[in-house]
């Protein structure tokens, strides 16, 4: 029988190279891949101490690469006996333009809208994060995963917006049709150095593209400053990885509140850093899903997200890049489980709290209530 899977493994390497080329063939518009940093742009890229030897590097000395090994050991899990999707449609809560409410001046509350793309209110202002509305995680909307729900709200229905924020430009955190949606409001996206090329191959006009290094702080509006923060990755819209933009974890500041969004990222050497110059936080948004023993370096699993979350010193955890996308060798349901065991686990209960919502759900900072167990109803 291992004899058999090893075989299979290969043969399934070599099946995802051909995937590949029908990805390419079957892609829309060959625009969804973006564009690398030319001109300016790169001249800017240049200065960054993150950029060395002609491409974006971790502080922990990560690189990702992709190897024929490593294709059959991605191959290999594809024949596993996880639960790799609901046993049906997940219901969400849904949220049309009535839905959301004048915002008062003091306040925190989070939409989670599916994986990585939350909409946050607070003290007033309203930011969404990794904006992805597609069905399938890929540049083809013939190949590549489904969602496991529909999106909660329609782009159109969304409320004005004060900012966007991008993680990085991998196809589960930036949309490119939802980007050009969103742009026709007006707003101004904030991004890690370089992914602003691939906004520039979309149209979006340039003053509302606006690219962070690690360490950079930017006023939004009064009352309202976000930083973009290290984390440990990497990027690019074909394979193998580019690296020719950055990648950022996210801090926004209030006049009231601070909050934490940890984009997609593996164990941060500088989260004490982070937590000195801009904790504590009241809300932290942990990625907890996608992690394998193949790829310890890039994702948390859910008990370093629970780490990550004390040594920030937040308060309430709520998780993200989970339960959406079929991304990892692992139950579609796992990382939330695995989160709620490492919670309990914790000798202070109150720095692990949880609010884990549906899918269009809301959570009001302080006034969270019991935490559902909803996605047991789709296993």
């Amino acid at each position: 029988m291992k004899k058999f899977i090893k075989r299979a493994a290969y043969i399934l390497g070599g099946l995802i190279i051909i995937f590949v080329g029908v990805v390419i063939v079957s892609t829309d518009n060959l625009s969804q891949f973006g564009a690398e940093p030319s001109g300016e742009r790169l001249e800017r890229i240049k200065q960054s101490p993150n950029y060395i030897d002609g491409r974006f590097v971790n502080s922990t000395g990560f690189e990702q690469s992709f190897s024929l090994e490593s294709l059959n050991k991605m191959a290999s899990g594809v024949i596993g006996d996880e639960i790799r999707t609901p046993i049906k449609a997940i219901e969400v809560t849904r949220l049309t333009a009535d839905s959301f409410e004048p915002l008062p001046p003091v306040g925190l509350t989070v939409y989670w809208l599916g994986h990585n793309t939350v909409l946050i209110e607070i003290d007033g202002n309203r930011i969404l994060t990794d904006p992805v509305w597609a069905e399938k995680y890929s540049p083809s909307s013939v190949i590549g995963g489904n969602r496991f729900f529909e999106p909660p709200v329609a782009i159109t229905d969304l409320p004005q917006l004060d900012a966007v924020i991008i993680s990085h430009d991998h196809y589960d955190h930036l949309d490119k049709k939802a980007v050009q949606e969103i742009a026709k409001t007006g707003v101004v996206f904030y991004m890690p150095l370089g992914v602003g090329a691939h906004f520039d191959e979309w149209d979006i006009a340039p003053e509302q593209i606006v690219e962070l290094d690690w360490w950079d702080e930017v006023t939004v509006c009064e009352g309202l400053t976000i930083a973009a923060t290290p984390a440990v990755h990497f990027s690019g819209r074909t394979m193998p990885a580019s690296n020719q933009s950055l990648w950022a974890t996210w801090v926004v500041l209030g006049s009231s509140h601070r909050l934490f969004f940890g984009g997609d990222t593996g164990d941060i050497p500088e989260v004490d850093e982070i937590s000195t110059k801009y904790g504590p936080f009241d809300v932290t948004l942990m990625p907890i899903g996608a992690y394998g023993e193949d790829w310890p370096e890039i994702h948390l699993t859910p008990e370093q997200a629970v780490k990550v979350h004390r040594r920030l010193n937040g308060k309430l955890l709520i998780p993200i890049h989970w339960g959406t996308y079929n991304l990892a060798f692992h139950d579609w349901f796992a990382p939330v489980e695995r989160l709620l065991v490492a919670s309990e686990n914790c000798q202070d209960l109150q720095e692990c709290a949880l609010a884990i919502p549906r899918p269009g759900g809301k959570i009001v900072f302080d006034s969270v209530g019991e935490t559902s167990t909803w996605w047991r109803e789709y296993r």
